[in-house]
């Protein structure tokens, strides 16, 4: 057979010859892209173990530590993904067990009893028992050790009853304290010969030791110190199943505008956040998917009717409502990457009531409202006025650009009907120590952090005025009551009418105009599956379900 081909070949132009070759090259080309195509229909891609996912985050990681890590991003980003608690927040923000097999709660809703995990292992191979969470939450309540969580453990005390079970009684009921329960655990083994002056200062705060999906294994630093990478392997033994990414890496930033620039020379997969404004910034948007996560921190303009004579008038503080421009704000300041609010719940909580939370903006309502309180406009300078006094107030807030651009659209809007405001804006520390500490505002436009079960408690509770998160002062002994039941109602159904309730009071006596809740927007390669994170209660809460992330790939059949 060859030598008849030789012959025919003999027969054929170099043109035929070319075409001929062609032909069976197409045909060959065909049988494989026909191959490929019934291999694909019939196999469907699985995540496979290895490779490596980096990320960039802006700041310094310093406390590695689940009792410190909450003024630094890139403490809490790290800490997520090395230590575990006794609960977390599943990829819809509810929380649910981790460390913890089943828990009870007493009828009293008082006493919380919580059955570990047996055959946890910490990442240097010990077991994990009750006596390393009851050491932890010891440290925690002890001020000695100085964290910042303690503050939401006063009136806990904590019992160790084996091995493998803790008891928490409270002393007021609280159906939201399994959130408490979400703080990662230390293993005693590695902190109890660490004096308490000793705590922050620890190796281990750079070298930690967790039972979470990931473990330390090293970092670099540059010659002035400056941590620049920090690396983490895949812990084989989590109990909550191997990561399938082998390696975790983070790069170090600077300032936003550094980071962005080190993602699109794909030094970087993905960057800790992005603020809306950056986002223009993005070279490599086809190969960037844009994880946008709803996380429950509303931002309002909270009024102190005890520094502003007009903002003590109901019909001003209703018309200031119902005239502002929410959605011009979050499409101009958060370039459309946000949500509009009329109260502090978020559509995604239980209890959120529609109703009347288009904000629908209602000009000629807030003039009549003005109009027939007595608030007269003065056309020589376009400002209302009543008895001689102007309806002029004060607006601070920080020098954040997001805070500083809404602050100056709100006094262009409410310029509008008439109103006056004088807007300033001040760094955090100067506003924190010299403003909100002993309330020195008319109005103050600051933002508030809850959870997808929220306990509203310290923002709007008049416990609260003076000491606490109540912002507006707001002093309503309906709301309180409402408030006090919302904490310890264990019925569902009940509490979702306590909420609804207490959203109708607070649109009733507009002691704060809700704005927007921004969202959080989270850059990554597309080259990285397996998200599946929809809301989150901070942050470090986006690597939930880390473990289930994949860069690598392979196929079985169907």
């Amino acid at each position: 057979m060859p030598r008849n081909w030789k012959l025919i070949g003999k027969f054929l132009t170099f043109k035929e010859k070319f075409v001929v070759t062609m032909l069976l090259l197409l045909i060959a080309a065909s049988f494989v892209i026909w191959v490929n195509a019934i291999y694909l229909h019939f196999t469907k891609p699985i995540p496979k173990s290895g490779g490596e996912y980096t990320e960039g985050i802006v700041g310094q990681p310093l406390y590695i530590n689940p009792l410190l890590s909450q003024t630094s991003e890139a403490d809490s980003d790290l800490s997520q993904l090395v230590y575990s608690g006794l609960f977390k927040y599943d990829k819809d923000g509810n929380v649910v067990p981790d460390l913890a097999d089943r828990y009870e709660v007493s009828d009293d809703q008082q006493t919380f009893t919580v059955y570990l995990r047996k055959g946890v292992k910490w990442h240097d191979g010990k077991d994990l028992t009750a006596a390393d969470a009851f050491f932890t939450y010891n440290i925690l309540q002890d001020p000695t050790y100085k964290s910042p969580l303690r503050q939401a453990w006063q009136g806990v005390s904590v019992s160790q009853t084996d091995d493998y079970t803790l008891v928490f009684t409270l002393k007021n009921p609280y159906i939201g304290f399994l959130e408490n329960l979400t703080i990662g655990i230390l293993p005693k083994h590695v902190w109890e010969n660490i004096a308490p002056e000793k705590f922050a200062l620890a190796d281990y705060n750079l070298h930690p030791i967790g039972s979470g999906p990931y473990m330390y294994t090293d970092f670099q630093k540059d010659s002035e110190g400056n941590i620049l990478t920090y690396h983490l392997s895949a812990f084989r033994n989590y109990y909550g199943g191997a990561a399938y990414i082998s390696k975790m890496t983070f790069d170090f930033y600077p300032d936003d505008d550094v980071l962005v620039t080190a993602y699109n020379k794909k030094e970087v997969m993905g960057m800790g956040s992005v603020a809306p404004e950056k986002l223009s910034m993005i070279k490599n948007v086809k190969s960037t998917d844009l994880h946008e996560l709803v996380i429950p921190r509303y931002f309002a303009v909270f009024y102190n009717k005890t520094k502003s004579l007009p903002l003590a008038d109901d019909q001003v503080r209703q018309a200031l409502d119902i005239s502002v421009d929410r959605k011009q704000i979050i499409d101009e300041v958060l370039h459309g990457k946000g949500e509009i609010l009329t109260s502090p719940f978020f559509k995604e909580m239980r209890g959120f009531d529609s109703q009347d939370n288009s904000g629908e903006v209602k000009i000629d309502e807030a003039n009549k409202l003005l109009d027939g309180a007595g608030w007269k406009l003065d056309p020589n300078d376009n400002v209302r006025k009543k008895n001689g006094s102007a309806l002029e107030f004060g607006l601070v807030t920080t020098d954040w650009p997001e805070l500083s651009q809404t602050a100056e659209l709100l006094a262009k809007q409410w310029s509008k009907i008439g109103v006056k405001v004088n807007v300033q804006t001040l760094s955090v520390s100067d506003l924190q120590q010299n403003y909100i500490k002993d309330r020195q505002y008319d109005s103050l436009l600051f933002g508030q952090a809850t959870s997808f079960t929220p306990d509203l408690y310290s923002f709007w509770h008049s416990s609260q005025k003076r000491d606490g998160l109540n912002l507006a002062l707001f002093d309503n002994k309906s709301t309180d009551t409402l408030l006090e039941n919302i904490r310890q109602e264990d019925n569902v159904d009940q509490r979702t009418q306590d909420y609804q309730q207490l959203q109708s009071l607070l649109s009733q006596e507009h002691p704060a105009s809700f704005l927007y809740g921004p969202a959080f927007l989270y850059p990554v390669s597309t080259a990285v599956q397996g998200m599946d994170v929809q809301n989150i209660v901070s942050p470090s809460q986006r690597f939930v379900d880390v473990n289930k992330w994949y860069v690598r790939t392979s196929r079985v059949f169907k």
